[in-house]
């Protein structure tokens, strides 16, 4: 079954719209993200399309997709807490808040709560030094998070009524975040 229904193609149309002829392969990460927002992550069949719509090998666009942590190939919910444990975040206690986060949303949390919710994924590094420990949700940050505050993050998250991140505006879903990121949807806050 294609990922790509009828209105996604067009969409990708729109995205290889914008790249100069011959300069198509480009497209590789908006695509991506495009496939990720069908259904929260990147099929086999979604890779495939890909691959065919960029006129590259399947291996060649899993090779993309592995390698960025921002997209999902297993199954995702709908909202990937990210919380950064690189140095700079391990100092100020980054370790605490993801171990808290692990207790809160409990044991198999790393691929998906039961309920569809969640995904809780370690990040090496989120590129916002200045303001660690950063938690990341559905691509928001949310800075100098400490264990308490993640445990009121989830809870809001819990609730479909996320705080404002430190800066723009939440997102929404993860499928509609990597609508945003693929270029398809205008986001006020960034």
């Amino acid at each position: 079954m294609p990922v790509l229904s009828p209105e996604l193609r067009t969409d990708a149309e729109r995205i290889l719209a914008r790249y100069p002829e011959g300069r198509e392969r480009s497209a590789i990460m908006p695509l991506l993200y495009l496939v990720q927002s069908a259904e929260g992550r990147v099929t086999r069949e979604g890779l495939k399309e890909v691959a065919d719509l960029l006129g590259l090998k399947t291996a060649e666009v899993e090779a993309v997709a592995s390698f960025y942590t921002m997209l999902r190939l297993r199954p995702t919910g709908r909202y990937v807490v990210s919380v950064c444990t690189n140095l700079a975040c391990a100092l100020r206690g980054a370790t605490d808040v993801y171990a808290k986060a692990r207790e809160v949303l409990g044991p198999g949390s790393e691929d998906m709560t039961e309920d569809g919710t969640f995904t809780l994924h370690e990040e090496e590094c989120l590129g916002a030094c200045d303001a660690a420990p950063v938690v990341q949700v559905n691509f928001a940050n949310y800075d100098r998070t400490t264990p308490e505050g993640i445990v009121s993050l989830i809870d809001a998250l819990r609730r479909d009524e996320p705080p404002p991140p430190s800066r723009g505006t939440f997102p929404g879903e993860f499928t509609r975040a990597s609508r945003i990121l693929a270029g398809l949807e205008p986001d006020a806050g960034r």
